[in-house]
């Protein structure tokens, strides 16, 4: 009885243990930490956006770098060297802005930003002095600018931020932040070393093809050799064999330039314009079917990395949701819609508005053989197909790197029916009539009536 009686106080010691255990577990400590950071009207963001630097905040809205940088402002104040506009403009070199500018070097331009913004609040009077002749080192929010710093000194009574001129201090004073105005744009070695390769492998030719010897099959002896290639050609093959060959009986043919030695990375060029797609919004089911449905990715860095150039055009999700089941059902048919919409061509917007301009209407070749795409000027764009399978050019160029070129419609196009039989005529229905009794003699009788009223026979009877 008394070991009942003290056993009761030590089990509701325990039982009360385990529900505060439970409680604390269900509550976290700082339930503030997953809320997302808020940017009130005051932030040197929303002044970066609004100000007279409109070439520098239209590439940060181009970058998708607003949520790096409201987590930034959260964290601490920030310091941004914002260049003119002029120095984006006009002093900035064509084929490094155009560099900066394509999809595919989305991660460079953001580098190139954010090397520009330093996490702390430097205002004109933290700069250092000329006579002390020491410059100041600071890291900037760039993480792939390893080692790399901003150099902050003073020169003839000027502040220098790397090799660039201050030409408004303390331009933009926020609580949160300040904005100094600069002559030119800094590039830290990371993005120049990317600008650089990206340059070198435009400007190296392609390696001449090496393939096995062929076979006359009626002679059984080795075919003459094909003239020589010259550098940077075509492929040998046209991109139909290449996609599927069929039966043969002379060894394999010569690949197209880049052949075993990989010249052409289109595994990567694939990826590239595939994560493109996605961070561009709205090509989600493309992507998915290109990835996951199909091999229709592998297949065509295949094709890239053999030397052909491609043109997809992309349809919209919009688009791609109006599929039926049916429509998708059949074996084999995501890929058949897919072949559809690659061209073995390269071309861009301009190239094509500038097409069906001149001609009027232009026909693609498509790799569904023996299928074309047509396309013509409507409504100052490009549309592809007929009738209500038509659809237009939506978002053109989403991504351009001289092998593949992605093209946005806001359709799925389907190839016009060939065999267009004439309708079946309906089998008639044969209607058995049934036999009537005593036709001959009906027939008998109505022509000896005729003749008996001439005879004053009134009946045959």
């Amino acid at each position: 009885m008394d070991s009942q009686i003290y056993g009761v106080p030590n089990l509701l010691f325990f039982t009360l243990f385990a529900f505060l255990a439970i409680t604390a577990s269900a509550f976290p400590e700082n339930p503030s930490s997953n809320v997302a950071p808020q940017i009130n009207s005051n932030s040197v963001l929303v002044a970066l956006l609004d100000s007279h630097y409109t070439e520098l905040s239209e590439l940060v809205e181009k970058a998708l770098l607003l949520q790096t940088l409201e987590e930034a402002v959260s964290k601490h104040n920030i310091t941004i060297f914002a260049p003119q506009n002029e120095a984006l403009e006009r002093d900035l070199d064509p084929e490094f802005k155009r560099f900066l500018l394509e999809p595919g070097n989305l991660k460079s331009l953001q580098n190139l930003l954010l090397f520009h913004i330093i996490p702390a609040r430097i205002e004109s009077r933290h700069w250092p002095v000329e006579l002390n002749k020491k410059s100041v080192l600071h890291a900037s929010l760039c993480r792939d600018a390893i080692g790399e710093k901003i150099q902050l000194n003073g020169k003839n009574g000027e502040k220098i931020v790397g090799m660039a001129k201050v030409v408004k201090s303390d331009d933009i004073v926020r609580p949160d932040g300040i904005i100094h105005g600069i002559e030119r744009l800094l590039v830290p070695k990371s993005v120049q070393q990317d600008f650089n390769a990206r340059r070198n492998l435009r400007e190296t030719s392609a390696i001449l093809p090496e393939g096995a010897p062929e076979v006359d099959p009626r002679t059984h002896r080795l075919k003459k050799p094909a003239p020589p290639v010259p550098v940077g050609s075509s492929p040998v093959l046209p991109i139909f064999d290449a996609l599927a060959p069929g039966p043969s009986l002379a060894p394999a043919p010569a690949p197209g330039p880049g052949g075993p030695h990989h010249h052409f990375d289109g595994e990567s060029q694939v990826k590239d314009f595939i994560q493109t797609l996605l961070h561009y919004g709205g090509y989600n089911e493309m992507a998915d079917i290109l990835v996951h449905l199909t091999s229709l990715a592998s297949e065509m860095g295949r094709l890239v990395s053999e030397g052909y150039v491609l043109t997809v055009l992309a349809p919209n999700d919009e688009a791609m949701a109006k599929l039926t089941t049916d429509q998708l059902s059949e074996p084999g048919a995501p890929e058949q819609i897919m072949y559809y919409h690659l061209i073995p061509e390269y071309q861009t917007e301009e190239s094509m508005y500038n097409a069906v301009r001149r001609f009027g209407k232009v026909k693609y070749d498509t790799l569904r053989l023996p299928h074309k795409v047509a396309a013509e000027e409507a409504d100052g764009s490009v549309k592809f197909g007929q009738g209500e399978g038509s659809a237009y050019l939506f978002d053109p160029d989403i991504y351009t790197d001289g092998r593949i070129s992605v093209q946005g419609i806001d359709g799925v196009l389907f190839p016009p029916d060939e065999s267009k039989l004439p309708p079946k005529a309906s089998p008639v229905a044969k209607i058995a009539s049934k036999p009537r009794r005593g036709k001959l003699l009906e027939m008998a009788c109505t022509l000896l009536g005729s003749v008996g009223q001439d005879s004053r026979f009134s009946s045959c009877y």
